[in-house]
């Protein structure tokens, strides 16, 4: 799949509302990810061999650092390091070498460690991250992220998947996998996140939801909480990205915020904004719709969209709701919906006021879903 975000619901208002965006004018990833690493510190790791030609990786520092992003760059040779990180060059072995870095990153966003030593490469950049304890590590490798045997990439691992990987006789080169062992031996460490990619995909792995290789995280950690106040900013690009791209209905800007208000987040590593919903109460009727709903195709198999309809259904419980119910025009999100313990009905299972002004041709094509809560 090559699309960043999958429509799971496309109803959320009658028709009416908002036209949508015209392409590119509202959504930008690299805008939600820069205020995601803004004021936090990212470690890449890189071999000499790598950055021969730094080119790829130089404007993605500038944007970095400009951001307010403290960037650390670990490499095998002052050379290499020298003229990306402007001569501030650390060794790995300075004695106390997360506060001398803090010390450093205080007065120039960027800094170099060496490795060198005894240990080899990927046993050294372990222990210099580990020793920093740096929220995420991207790793620069020539072969980039891990593919599937029939060569889909491998978006997302957790620590239980990586293992299982290990386990599998001939699932990579040894080369490969003396990587991941390393990369599993900081998960286990408790190094939160580790992202594999290419020096050519490195913008792209940082600053998209589709990304170009592979993130690795401790656990296959997902929570669902109400959107907060520092939310809304994400909340409101991805709604704004789903009409953009046809996979949500355009609505207007009260519906918006009624969507915000009762919406909901999906969150990879506390921290990803992995897909969003809402539940939107009808009071006369006691029942709630699954509303605005939008997964990143990224983290699909993390099982996003169960997720959130299973917190819905908690909510219109919790509010003593007669039932939920949802509306679709694709027979795909109906499947799902299906799958995830909602059944087809009529439109006149579902309340009256859904229908207030909307669309007749688009009424004709919409599937409506409900599952009762008694």
């Amino acid at each position: 799949m090559t699309q960043t975000g999958v429509q799971i619901d496309t109803e959320t208002s009658p028709a009416g509302g908002a036209a949508p965006p015209a392409p590119g004018s509202g959504f930008l990833e690299k805008d939600f990810y820069l205020r995601e690493f803004r004021g936090r510190s990212l470690v890449i790791a890189a071999a000499a061999a790598d950055l021969r030609d730094p080119r790829p990786l130089l404007p993605v520092l500038a944007e970095l650092t400009e951001n307010g992003t403290r960037v650390v760059l670990l490499s095998t040779e002052r050379a290499v390091l020298d003229p990306i990180v402007g001569g501030q060059i650390l060794s790995a072995a300075t004695p106390h070498l997360e506060a001398v870095a803090w010390r450093r990153l205080r007065d120039q966003p960027r800094l170099g460690v060496l490795i060198g030593g005894s240990l080899a490469f990927g046993p050294a950049c372990r222990d210099a991250a580990l020793r920093l304890r740096c929220s995420k590590l991207l790793w620069i490798d020539r072969d980039g992220g891990l593919v599937r045997p029939g060569g889909d990439r491998l978006s997302f691992v957790h620590l239980d998947e990586l293992r299982e990987l290990l386990a599998t006789p001939g699932a990579a080169s040894a080369r490969r996998v003396a990587l991941l062992r390393e990369i599993e031996a900081m998960l286990e460490a408790g190094l939160p996140a580790v992202n594999v990619c290419t020096l050519d995909g490195v913008a792209e792995e940082l600053f998209t939801y589709a990304g170009s290789g592979t993130l690795f995280t401790q656990d296959r950690y997902v929570i669902v909480r109400p959107l907060g106040l520092d939310d809304l900013d994400a909340a409101d690009d991805l709604i704004a990205r789903g009409v953009e791209e046809g996979y949500l209905a355009p609505r207007a800007p009260q519906v918006i915020d009624e969507v915000l208000a009762g919406g909901f987040g999906a969150f990879v590593e506390d921290r990803h904004l992995a897909g969003i919903g809402a539940l939107l109460v009808d009071a006369p009727t006691r029942s709630g719709e699954i509303a605005s709903m939008y997964t990143l195709t990224r983290f699909l198999g993390e099982g996003i969209g169960g997720h959130l309809v299973s917190y819905a259904r908690g909510l219109a419980r919790d509010q003593g709701l007669a039932y939920v119910f949802a509306c679709t025009t694709s027979e795909r999100a109906a499947a799902f919906f299906e799958r995830n313990g909602l059944r087809r009905v009529g439109q006149g299972e579902v309340p009256p006021s859904k229908w207030r002004g909307y669309d007749t041709e688009r009424r004709s094509r919409v599937i409506c879903l409900r599952q009762d809560l008694a």
